[in-house]
C-alpha cells in the first residue's frame, strides 16, 4: 500500500517551489510578476539599507518627494508615490513625528496640509539617498550605460502606457 503524500501546510510554499527568479518564478514566468517580484525584491533589499536610518524605503520615497516637490500636499505625495492618501498620511505622520517633515496649512486651501522637509529630514535623506544609490547600482551593474538607458527607457514606457494619466 503506497503512502499518501503529506500536504503542506497551510501558507507554507509545496518543496518542490524553485526560488525566486527559477522555473515558472523566471525569466519564462508572467512578465507581470517578474516585475512584481523585481520590486518585492528591490524593497526588501532597500529596507535592509536603510535600516540603520531608521527608514524603509517607502518613507524614502516620501522624503525624496517631499524634497524635490515641497511643500506639497499629501495627496499630491500619494499620487507621485503610487500609494493611497491614507498611507501616505500614515507614513507623513511618522516622519514629522520623527522630525524629518515639517506638516503646515496650505495658505490658499485651509483644509490642505503640505509637507516639506524639515532639516534634520534633509540629512537623513543625503544619507539614505546615497545607500539607495548603491542598491540601484548593484541593479545595474552587469548592464553597462546602454543596457541601462534600455531598462530604464522600457520602465519608463510601461508607466507612460498602464498607468491613469
Amino acid at each position: 500500500m503506497k503512502r499518501k503524500r503529506k500536504p503542506p501546510a497551510p501558507g507554507s510554499l509545496p518543496a518542490d517551489t524553485p526560488p525566486p527568479g527559477e522555473g515558472p518564478r523566471g525569466a519564462e514566468g508572467h512578465l507581470g510578476y517578474l516585475l512584481r517580484q523585481a520590486q518585492a525584491a528591490f524593497r526588501q533589499a532597500g529596507d535592509a539599507a536603510l535600516a540603520d536610518l531608521g527608514l524603509t524605503l517607502p518613507q524614502f520615497a516620501l522624503l525624496a518627494l517631499a524634497g524635490a516637490y515641497g511643500p506639497v500636499s499629501g495627496a499630491a505625495l500619494a499620487r507621485l508615490s503610487l500609494q493611497t492618501p491614507q498611507t501616505v498620511d500614515a507614513v507623513l505622520k511618522n516622519l514629522a513625528r520623527a522630525g524629518l517633515v515639517v506638516r503646515t496649512p496650505d495658505p490658499v486651501h485651509g483644509r490642505i496640509v503640505n509637507a516639506s522637509l524639515a532639516p534634520a529630514g534633509r540629512a537623513r535623506l543625503a544619507a539614505a539617498k546615497r545607500r539607495v544609490n548603491a542598491l540601484e547600482a548593484r541593479l545595474v551593474a552587469d548592464l553597462g550605460a546602454a543596457g541601462e538607458r534600455v531598462v530604464r527607457d522600457w520602465l519608463a514606457a510601461v508607466a507612460r502606457d498602464l498607468l491613469p494619466r
